[in-house]
């Protein structure tokens, strides 16, 4: 009897069991391959949020314009009461404008004296000639107009005068009204000087309306003229009859062409100062007016000292009165 073959393990051939094995591995070399050279390069935002910007960078900030200088001509009627209308000037009249050469003199009334000697002593604390212009009967005139005469300031009385806006916008008790006779106005006038002994000249507080009336004015005037004051119009409306009046009367007279502190902001300040420079330096002498705000009392300290280095000589306003 033929004997069977013998297949034992041993004797099978590994063939498809290698091919497998090959397989296998070809696969897991493909993908690390593609992997490779497919990896991403940063961070995929995800499909629901959005896609982040960079913000623009922020534009430099640009120095603001200063504010509109005023022509002045306009009744008064925005707060303080007394104070102009604004209209445009020049946009060269900067704290850093180049002001023309020439020489010139100016003259600064502070209006609204009498409140207070701290204001009395910052201002002439400042050592240029200055002219303070007091209302009488506020709490410290008397202390302020003996302080400015102790000093060798010159002092002027401001006559509250009625103005457009009354009795809606306040006036001082004994302001003057068109309304009152004229042994009315005389009398209170005659108090005002005897309240002021030392002043010499006066000008007018609000007055937008009472200044628009001779018969009025002429009753001041007289009074001023009688006592050897000259008196300097603040032309608080374009139909102030003050200054020719006092022309026609032959008495020492001038006119404010320059209020600098409607808007109580430094840079505004130096602005009109600088408007005022150039008109002194233009016509030999300008009248300004303004009033002692504490930004007006700063920027005066910070400026008026090197005024005498633009060619500007600081006056007490007898001296541009004609």
């Amino acid at each position: 009897m033929a004997q069977r073959p013998n297949h034992n393990k041993s004797s099978k051939k590994p063939g498809g069991s290698r091919f497998a094995a090959l397989a296998i591995l070809a696969v897991i070399i493909l993908a690390v391959g593609g992997y490779l050279l497919n990896r991403p390069t940063g961070k995929v935002p995800s499909p629901l949020s959005p896609t982040v910007q960079q913000a623009p960078a922020t534009p430099p900030q640009t120095r603001p314009l200063p504010p509109v200088a005023r022509n002045y001509s306009a009744p008064d009627k925005t707060p303080p009461p007394h104070y102009p209308q604004a209209s445009t000037v020049p946009t060269d009249l900067t704290p850093t404008a180049t002001l023309p050469g020439g020489t010139g003199q100016l003259a600064i009334i502070i209006d609204d004296m009498g409140s207070s000697m701290q204001e009395a002593r910052s201002l002439a604390g400042i050592g240029v000639p200055l002219t303070f212009s007091i209302i009488p009967g506020l709490h410290k005139y008397r202390e302020v107009a003996a302080f400015a005469s102790s000093g060798g300031i010159e002092t002027m009385i401001h006559i509250p005068m009625q103005s457009k806006g009354w009795p809606e916008r306040r006036l001082e008790s004994n302001g003057l009204l068109v309304s009152m006779d004229d042994a009315a106005i005389s009398e209170r006038l005659e108090d005002f000087m005897r309240a002021l002994p030392r002043a010499v000249g006066a000008n007018n507080h609000m007055g937008s309306e009472f200044t628009e009336h001779e018969d009025k004015m002429r009753v001041v005037l007289n009074m001023l003229k009688g006592r050897g004051l000259y008196y300097v119009d603040s032309v608080t409306s374009p139909g102030t009859v003050g200054m020719r009046l006092a022309q026609e009367l032959d008495m020492k007279t001038g006119r404010r062409s320059v209020f600098l502190d409607n808007e109580q902001d430094g840079a505004y300040i130096r602005g009109q100062l600088n408007q005022a420079v150039r008109l002194a330096k233009k016509t030999g002498g300008v009248i300004a007016i303004c009033h002692p705000h504490p930004a007006t009392i700063r920027t005066l300290a910070a400026a008026l000292p090197g005024l005498a280095t633009q060619g500007i000589t600081l006056v007490p306003a007898s001296e541009l009165v004609r």
